[in-house]
């Protein structure tokens, strides 16, 4: 018996605020914890009837004013004050996981030189920047890529922690799995903080 694929539409899930359909990679699913609070699913794994709110932290402002937690589980439910800091601080630590899988993997690099050389042999799929690094050095490092999707969440304090360096400015990740997760939690990171 053949499964039927799974088309946009059925991944698509229901943002309780703003009433609109959208793929979970720009929505944030919320269960219940046994003792009532709400929590992020940020690996959408969590057992427990869940709902979704677009990744925007004013959408998440306007749940809480507008006490749509309690709706849509259906009970009365704690809401974390700060709830916004625990999703950033969760999506901001999935992403320095899948760093960590990825470098125990052989598939990332870092160091100016090394990023260029994977660039020119089309084997980068995402290039990291350190938030607090050089803009001329970013920009160069940039030149002649073409569309290669470019992430600056960390400094290079924080990069060079993941990575067991004192700091890191540039880091490459190799295509394949990991750039996609990363890009997926990233995208509804900058959601949350922007």
């Amino acid at each position: 018996m053949n499964k039927r694929p799974d088309s946009l539409a059925n991944r698509q899930r229901f943002c309780v605020v703003t009433r609109e359909r959208d793929d979970p990679e720009n929505l944030i699913r919320f269960v219940l914890s046994p003792d009532g609070y709400i929590v992020p699913d940020l690996t959408e794994r969590l057992p427990g009837r869940g709902m979704w709110l677009k990744a925007d932290k004013n959408i998440i402002h306007k749940a809480i004013e507008m006490r749509s937690f309690s709706r849509a589980m259906q009970c009365q439910v704690t809401v974390p004050e700060n709830l916004v800091s625990i999703i950033r601080d969760g999506l901001r630590n999935k992403i320095k996981d899948t760093f960590g899988f990825a470098r125990r993997a052989g598939q990332i690099t870092y160091g100016f030189v090394k990023v260029r050389e994977k660039i020119s042999q089309n084997i980068a799929g995402l290039i990291i920047q350190a938030i607090d690094g050089s803009e001329e050095e970013k920009k160069r490092i940039l030149s002649g890529t073409g569309l290669l999707p470019v992430m600056a969440v960390f400094t290079a304090k924080e990069l060079g922690m993941i990575f067991g360096r004192e700091y890191i400015v540039h880091a490459a990740i190799y295509r394949g799995p990991f750039v996609k997760q990363i890009l997926f939690d990233n995208k509804r990171l900058s959601g949350i903080i922007n």
